[in-house]
């Protein structure tokens, strides 16, 4: 076991956070800790730690285990460049090689008793740097190092002058390389891109400590924890199993309480009618019959009612005006910031009604391109044309569009004045904006905050094109799903840039990979892309490299985006051929469905005497059996034909 929390209870300003919570955590065992902002699960993470006091219960860790602590914010200071900072977590290593070497040194000098001390010295330091795999400790930086999305030509930064998102990453690294016994990770995924997330969880699966994450990514839970300890109304409850596992048993338990509830309330109402009758008599024996029963009610243990789900709250965005078929074209667009050269004779075309998410590595120019089609930013070449009929509602990851001496309520009802109170405060709710937070300035927000208003200020928008930038970082699972179900039954068309890998695969329609200086073409979501990537990558940058025209060739699966190309009409087609092979298969599923009911019927009509003595009417149904029998056969033939 490394830790365990026996009945924990935490309070701020007099309001319990939660209380009563047990778990352990034993050694090499991978648990998140889920639930909705503000639950407490960084709160609980700095108590385990001990960055904040235990107001109730205990926290018992087993001697000798070391815990390592990622916060989600962090301030680097000193004047160490990243690799340097970085290495300081390898320092008892590199002070144990630096006393080898003054050893060896000494060593040539010695003689007698003093030689043999220091032999025996270095032989059990250098057994023991062999043991912590010591020669092996700089290649194991650099390993970390890119795999949270560093290039070498940037080991050399100083960590001053990097962003909150790259101080993190820094911090991470570093935690990962000191190998404590148990390592708790804040939001690790917030600020890396998603061959970073993959590298991550690949360590963080084979890592021989226990691993403890605060993580709104699914996709990331699933595939590294074991156990899910959830924080919830108040309560801290344990589930085994990854995130799919411990979803699928919260609706189960949700439905079961949720049936349980209903079923006592009905009871009770029914006890409360048949006391109010028992009284209306106004006989001795019926009221003392009606105080038996008021006294049997009041000893019932009442089962609360489950806790209602944001996800209750639907949004249906509906653009007011609809656009043209083309929606956006772009046309030989490049661009290079200095000697760092992003994209160029880029050549993308967006249809009305898709939903195109574009992924790559931090840095590669995602943010760029959505800026150079919002106009924040002019490309080095090429034109960007909008549509017939194209209205864009941008939303920015840096939440610049909005103004700080608002409240959160007048952000939306000065941008909507035609709603109404009741839609403010529902809109403001499901991105957990709830009570009197509706009347906090905005520039008393977080970065969190900030986010989560924006994206609901947006939400709103009566336009017709959705550019959105990172719209997830910031939000729980909850209002994730929200999210999911509005932009998958958007009619109108959606450009967005995201890390997020689950939410990737349930909105996209169509994903384009930037990767070494193009845009490569995937018709499809995340499961598609990650069967198809190895493949259709490889093969884009084979054509790119071989193209001397350095103009983008046309556009097919394989290579990078085009617009109207033979190859991409092709691919649409095939699509919908496939999209049409599949409503043929379900139609002859369900006429053979319908007519084996009408055969049950059949069947049964002929066993009824009404039926079987009318000589006419036997036979007129004997025929239609026959007929059914042989419809059957032959829809059973197309299936078959289809499925092959």
């Amino acid at each position: 076991m490394i830790f365990s929390c026996s009945h924990l209870g935490k309070s701020f300003s007099g309001e319990t956070l939660f209380s009563g919570g047990s778990f352990r955590i034993e050694d090499k065992e991978k648990a998140a800790i889920v639930g909705i902002n503000g639950a407490g699960k960084s709160t609980l993470l700095k108590m385990i730690v001990g960055e904040l006091p235990v107001d109730e219960g205990e926290i018992v860790f087993t001697s000798g285990k070391t815990i390592g602590y990622l916060a989600q914010h962090q301030d680097l200071s000193g004047n160490r460049t990243i690799y340097e900072e970085v290495r300081t977590a390898k320092e008892p290593l590199i002070r144990m090689e630096q006393e080898i070497r003054r050893l060896e040194a000494a060593m040539k000098n010695a003689s007698g008793e003093e030689l043999a001390s220091m032999m025996e010295t270095y032989t059990r330091l250098n057994h023991e740097f062999e043991l912590q795999d010591g020669y092996a400790y700089e290649s194991e930086i650099t390993g970390v190092l890119k795999g949270m999305g560093f290039t070498e030509d940037e080991f050399g930064k100083h960590c001053q002058e990097l962003s909150g998102g790259q101080k993190t990453r820094v911090s991470l690294g570093k935690l990962l390389l000191t190998k404590p016994d148990c390592i708790l990770l804040d939001e690790p995924t917030n600020h890396l891109d998603i061959s970073s997330i993959v590298w991550l969880e690949g360590y963080l699966r084979s890592y021989p400590g226990a691993v403890v994450i605060v993580a709104h990514d699914r996709y990331f839970l699933d595939r590294v924890v074991g156990k899910v300890i959830e924080v919830e109304a108040g309560k801290i409850s344990v589930y085994t199993g990854n995130y799919s596992a411990y979803a699928e048993k919260k609706q189960m338990l949700r439905n079961a309480a949720l049936k349980l509830y209903l079923k006592q309330q009905q009871e009770i109402r029914h006890q409360e009618a048949v006391i109010q009758k028992l009284k209306s008599f106004n006989r001795e024996k019926s009221i003392k019959r009606a105080e038996s029963r008021e006294k049997m009610l009041a000893k019932i243990e009442r089962v609360d009612k489950p806790q209602e789900l944001n996800d209750s709250m639907v949004f249906t965005l509906e653009p007011n005006v609809t656009s043209g078929k083309d929606v956006l074209t772009l046309e030989d667009i490049s661009k290079s910031f200095g000697n760092q050269k992003l994209f160029e004779h880029v050549n993308i075309e967006i249809k009305r009604g898709e939903r195109v998410a574009v992924i790559g590595s931090n840095g590669t120019g995602k943010t760029t391109l959505l800026k150079i089609i919002n106009g924040l930013v002019d490309a080095d070449s090429g034109s960007c044309t909008l549509g017939a009929k194209v209205s864009i509602g941008y939303y920015d990851q840096e939440q610049q569009l909005l103004t700080e001496s608002k409240t959160l309520f007048e952000e939306i009802s000065d941008a909507y004045p035609y709603l109404d109170n009741t839609a403010i405060r529902n809109t403001l709710a499901a991105f957990l904006f709830t009570g009197d937070d509706v009347f906090k300035l905005v520039s008393a927000l977080s970065g969190g905050e900030r986010g989560r208003l924006a994206l609901a200020k947006m939400i709103l928008s009566p336009c017709n094109f959705l550019i959105l930038d990172e719209p997830t970082n910031h939000l729980d699972m909850t209002s994730r799903e929200i999210l999911e179900q509005a932009l998958s039954s958007y009619t109108g068309t959606v450009l967005y840039v995201s890390h997020d890998r689950y939410f990737v695969n349930k909105t996209a329609t169509r994903i384009l990979e930037l990767t070494g200086g193009t845009f490569v073409n995937y018709i499809g979501n995340y499961d598609y892309y990650l069967e198809k990537r190895e493949e259709l990558t490889a093969a884009a940058l084979r054509q790119t490299a071989g193209n001397t025209s350095g103009k983008t060739p046309p556009v097919q699966a394989a290579t990078p985006v085009s617009a109207g190309a033979t190859d991409w009409k092709a691919q649409k087609e095939e699509a919908a051929r496939q999209r049409k092979k599949e409503n043929d298969i379900k139609k002859a599923e369900d006429a053979i469905a319908a007519l084996e009911a009408r055969e049950a019927e059949i069947d049964d009509l002929l066993t009824q005497e009404d039926v079987f003595t009318n000589v006419p009417r036997l036979m007129e149904l004997n025929k239609e059996k026959e007929s059914i029998q042989e419809q059957i056969l032959e829809w059973m033939d197309k299936w078959e034909e289809l499925q092959s």
